[in-house]
């Protein structure tokens, strides 16, 4: 059986975001239909926690 790919995806402006994303660190995005067709990444913070945040096609910080 096949793996998925990874989706990696970097974030530009933390704005807001200071504590939880680091500016130009690599995130892996969890899978998330219902996020993803929100305009939302699902990914896991520098707490570890998962979180949703913007993605960049809908104005967010990470590309």
């Amino acid at each position: 059986m096949a793996k998925a790919a990874k989706r990696l995806f970097i974030c530009l402006d933390n704005a807001g975001y200071e504590v939880s994303l680091e500016r130009l660190k690599i995130y892996v995005a969890l899978p998330d239909a219902k996020a993803q067709r929100a305009g939302y990444l699902r990914i896991i913070d520098e707490s570890g926690d998962d979180f949703f945040k913007l993605s960049a096609e809908t104005g967010g910080c990470c590309h």
